[in-house]
């Protein structure tokens, strides 16, 4: 009997008990799709999350008061500040960290936005004009705080399209006054939409000069430096740079904390691929259920079929023939299980992808072949033992079974 016979009488069998076998392999179908489905989740929630952060900016450092340090035993993490971030600080790096582009000081803080008897709490934040290259964040109408705004501590402010919506609908706001914590505001400028980013609403923000933010907040402490590097070629020796001269600044203790955008996102990546190998390892264990019914139908077929095993040994067959006729029924079954998973798993993510436009997916090439090869391994594996079973089988024995 030669190959193409030997899967038609497969296909032949497995047809004449079609229930069974469509119950077999609906376990594998569901492995494979399963597999290939949350890894289409992960691969596109990492995808997103590289977008939205390197669309606020690149070559990013920033720059925290505080030094995290660890020292002996398994004692947690303690945080210890020996002196505040400043001003003056992020001005001397803009001035003499010749790797940098910019540095811009930021103060943050929350308060609520009041004009003509509506008002709402939002973020402020505090900025220099750098802030709108550094962060990509630009302003679309009228204009963006001014090196004289923040020197003059003027009382200015950029609104968010949200804000300017919640608080002037329709109506131009530009020249009128509003209210931010007490403090009267007049309004110079309307930020370009940029809609929700890793579950933040961008255009809920308003900006204020970061001397005049000081002011507002009564403090002289910044809440954070942001650092645009030249190139990303020089972010290690950037970072380095940057620690030399904080370090000299602060009586020669490192006491701030540099994080580059870059080690944000690897571990963001390595979290949700971490997240997404579990997954997808849980995903695999109903393949082996699957197997698992793959080896009962074939133990059953080994079964009912003992006269027709003794009757072609009788004539000939030899072990091997015996023992390849029943593995390729079982690779056919996890094969046919693979295929369909494979079509149920892409379909299932295309269409979460377009009914539902918060849930990203990206389909990998890697994952469906490896989900396919995962099957066909899983057929292989469970139908050894039923394919030797009735290799196995003694002819005068088989042949009187009734």
């Amino acid at each position: 009997m030669d190959f193409r016979e030997a899967v038609a009488l497969a296909l032949e069998m497995l047809a004449a008990n079609r229930i069974r076998t469509s119950l077999t392999v609906l376990g594998v179908v569901i492995g494979v799709a399963a597999i290939i489905l949350l890894v289409a989740l992960g691969e596109g929630a990492t995808a997103y999350i590289t977008r939205e952060l390197t669309g606020l900016g690149t070559n990013l450092l920033i720059i925290t008061p505080g030094k995290t340090q660890t020292s002996g035993g398994f004692h947690p993490p303690v945080a210890s500040t020996v002196r505040k971030l400043t001003y003056d600080d992020a001005v001397a790096l803009r001035r003499r960290a010749t790797l940098l582009s910019d540095a811009v000081p930021i103060v943050l803080g929350t308060g609520k936005i009041r004009s003509q008897g509506i008002s709402r709490h939002t973020s402020v934040i505090g900025v220099t004009p750098e802030f709108q290259r550094v962060r990509n964040l630009f302003v679309e109408i009228g204009q963006f705080v001014s090196d004289e705004d923040v020197e003059g501590r003027r009382r200015v402010v950029v609104l968010g399209r949200t804000v300017k919506r919640e608080l002037f609908g329709e109506e131009n706001p530009l020249g009128q006054f509003v209210t931010v914590a007490d403090s009267r505001y007049r309004v110079i400028g309307i930020m370009e939409r940029k809609g929700v980013s890793l579950g933040f609403d961008i255009d809920d923000l308003v900006f204020i000069p970061v001397k005049s933010a000081q002011d507002l907040f009564d403090t002289d402490r910044l809440f954070e430096i942001l650092a645009s590097v030249r190139s990303p070629d020089d972010i290690d020796r950037a970072i380095q740079q940057v620690k030399d001269l904080l370090i000299r600044r602060h009586g020669n203790r490192e006491d701030f904390t540099v994080v580059s955008q870059g080690a944000m996102l690897s571990a963001f990546t390595t979290i949700l691929k971490t997240l997404t190998a579990a997954l997808a390892g849980i995903a695999g264990i109903s393949l082996l259920v699957g197997g698992i019914g793959i080896m009962n139908i074939m133990l059953v077929s080994v079964r009912e079929r003992t006269r027709e095993i003794g009757i072609r040994k009788a004539v000939g067959a030899r072990r091997r023939d015996i023992l390849g006729q029943f593995m390729l029924e079982s690779v056919v079954l996890s094969m046919l299980g693979g295929i369909l998973g494979i079509a149920l798993g892409v379909g299932g993510a295309e269409g979460l992808s377009l009914f539902f436009a918060y849930l990203p997916t990206r389909i990998s090439l890697w994952s469906v072949i490896m989900a396919f090869g995962f099957s066909v391994a899983v057929g292989v594996f469970f139908g050894v033992y039923p394919a030797r079973r009735a290799a196995h089988l003694d002819p005068i024995q088989a042949l009187r079974y009734e």
